[in-house]
């Protein structure tokens, strides 16, 4: 039983992880940490959050669990005052989609305090952003990937796993860096082709966006995306993102040889492995 979580950013992810602990009475009390109080105030109108304050070091008082949910540069900025105001003792884990950055500093500065911290990123969300759109049943089924290092302990790995799954989650483990390649192939990549797949139609012909149907807006839907939020990631894992578009031009740079050589048996070759890829997916 966690008797005080703190929760740095209340807004899809915060909110909805706060929504969760509140439903499942895993916590005696829950604190929401932000900058604009009008942005707290309806997790606490609603029963969401007990307290609310925009000062850290208040927000972490006498917590055992910290949950950062800022975006993620701002995480990774915020960490030295977490370490600085968190107790002795207190578990800390972040809710960053990018992770290397997030645990190297974590590392550094654990190395002059011994705090308890383990990266993790839940793969759920949407292409809505804010406390509004946070859902009690947001984790249910969806995957949540640890980054734990050499240096962490078994018991606040396990406490932060049996946390995760007491919301309904599957939770992996994976090294940072490898977790950061992971998610610039399956997420981000994903967003930024997107974001141009939805420039590129404006570019060729910008009335056909007014005849899109469903194919379209389903496979452009993340570009409604926050865009402060995906500039943070995309310019976060640049270096691993990067070689995911290498991967991605080359695969669409086949498939166009294909097509301009107007050999269909090839062609359907090449779209039937891929369909058999994507059937697998569960």
């Amino acid at each position: 039983m966690i008797q005080r979580l703190a929760v740095v950013g209340v807004g899809l992810l915060g909110g909805s992880v706060a929504k969760a602990v509140r439903a499942q009475g895993l916590a005696g009390e829950i604190v929401g940490v932000g900058r604009d109080p009008g942005r707290l105030a309806p997790a606490l109108a609603d029963g969401t959050l007990d307290r609310v304050t925009t000062d850290l070091a208040t927000g972490l008082r006498d917590s055992d669990f910290v949950l950062l949910a800022a975006p993620v540069r701002a995480i990774e900025s915020l960490l030295p005052a977490v370490w600085r105001a968190v107790p002795d003792g207190a578990l800390v884990t972040d809710v960053g989609s990018t992770k290397a950055a997030v645990v190297r500093t974590a590392e550094r500065l654990a190395a002059g305090r011994p705090i308890a911290f383990v990266g993790g990123h839940p793969m759920a969300g949407s292409e809505q952003s804010g406390y509004g759109v946070a859902r009690a049943d947001l984790f249910r089924g969806a995957a949540v990937v640890l980054t734990p290092t050499d240096a962490t302990e078994p018991g606040p790995l396990k406490a932060l796993t049996e946390f995760w799954e007491a919301l309904g989650a599957r939770v992996s483990i994976l090294d940072a860096d490898a977790h950061d390649r992971a998610v610039a192939a399956i997420s981000h990549l994903p967003h930024l082709v997107a974001y141009a797949l939805v420039a590129g139609v404006a570019r060729v012909e910008p009335g056909a966006l007014d005849l899109a149907a469903r194919g379209f807006k389903d496979t452009t839907r993340i570009a409604a995306s926050d865009a402060r939020v995906w500039e943070e990631i995309f310019l976060a894992n640049r270096e691993a993102l990067g070689r995911s578009l290498d991967a991605f031009r080359a695969a669409l740079a086949e498939l166009e040889r294909l097509i301009a050589a107007g050999d269909g048996r090839a062609l359907r070759a090449a779209l039937d492995d891929i369909k058999t890829r994507r059937e697998a997916l569960r």
